[in-house]
């Protein structure tokens, strides 16, 4: 009997409030239901895009009999983390020259934060309330995570010009990374945390703690997608036919922001909606609220998260117009 179970008081936990959007999604059996609540790329067609910058890659790891094929070390792949570290923080920049860097390759954006998050808490742990405040009020330490860069613009450097500001004043910051959005990588959590210190035998003592932080937690990450990013990062060829496929990306994401925006205007929608070309990013923030997102997931099958977020990339221009109508209707419904 199920009361027999050590088990027996362990309650249902709810459903992950964006991963829970595509459990509902896939219950669904209308022919016109559209999914907006993951961050995944999808091409015009609707499709999940492999960049062709990474099947080069991968044809070329699967050539490589030298490749490494047994475990990693706690930190990861050495080429993965010294050219992760120069993506975010810049080629130039005078944290790498003067070694006061420490990089190491997580599961990707989310493990990043993980790893971060542990390492600030095993050493500043009681000071969490002073810091709270210093942060409340100066903005102390900030902790960058690049989930999405070269979707807010187009660009790599654009997107990382924040942390570099902060990098070039000699504070010290943390920037996590994720490659899942960038190259499409999603499958093979490929992330890297970076640490930016006053000195490098400081990076040096704040790397020895990230292996004690690492070891228990996952022990060593994988060796396969961290191989992909750096063969495209370190080929000049290869990281250029990235640079050309991410900023189609990005192109197609703001067109379908505009054409949205286009198609509530010429509907008379009640509000206003430039802030759909305003954000930038995968993802934009309607502004709807929950009852105005059941409505539309009821009534015209479109999923997205409870707060009105929805991702930019599913949609395509043949699902615009079906978004475009939802809206109106719920907006006008409860006005």
């Amino acid at each position: 009997m199920a009361s027999d179970s050590v088990f027996a008081a362990v309650v249902r936990a709810p459903e992950d409030p964006i991963l829970g959007v595509t459990v509902a999604y896939n219950k669904d059996t209308s022919p016109n239901k559209l999914n907006l609540g993951v961050g995944a790329y999808r091409t015009e067609e609707g499709k999940p895009l492999v960049l062709n910058v990474v099947r080069r890659a991968e044809q070329i790891l699967v050539n490589d009999e030298s490749r490494v094929k047994e475990y990693l070390g706690i930190t990861g792949l050495a080429d993965f983390n010294k050219l992760s570290a120069k993506l975010i923080l810049g080629a130039d920049s005078p944290a790498i020259q003067d070694n006061r860097v420490t990089t190491v390759q997580c599961l990707s954006g989310t493990g990043s934060l993980r790893v971060g998050a542990e390492f600030l808490a095993r050493h500043y742990h009681e000071q969490w309330e002073q810091i709270r405040q210093l942060i409340r009020s100066k903005q102390l330490l900030p902790f960058f995570d690049s989930a999405y860069q070269g979707f807010a613009s187009g660009s790599l450097d654009a997107d990382a010009e924040s942390v570099r500001m902060f990098v070039a004043d000699g504070g010290e910051c943390l920037a996590a990374q994720s490659y899942a959005k960038n190259m499409g990588l999603y499958g093979e959590r490929v992330g890297a945390l970076s640490i930016v210190c006053k000195a490098a035998d400081v990076a040096s003592r704040v790397e020895s703690q990230l292996k004690l932080v690492i070891r228990p937690m996952y022990s060593n990450p994988p060796i396969h997608g961290a191989s992909i990013v750096a063969a495209i990062l370190k080929d000049s060829e290869m990281y250029r036919e990235w640079t050309v496929e991410l900023k189609a990306m990005a192109d197609r994401i703001l067109s379908m922001r505009q054409q949205l925006f286009e198609a509530l205007s010429a509907r008379g929608t009640p509000g206003d909606w430039s802030h759909i070309i305003k954000q930038i990013g995968m993802f934009t923030f309607t502004g709807l609220n929950s009852e105005q997102v059941a409505f539309m997931t009821k009534e015209y099958h479109i999923y997205m998260t409870s707060d009105g977020r929805i991702s930019m990339a599913g949609l395509s221009s043949r699902t615009v117009p079906h978004l475009a109508d939802a809206i109106h209707a719920a907006v006008t419904r409860s006005t």
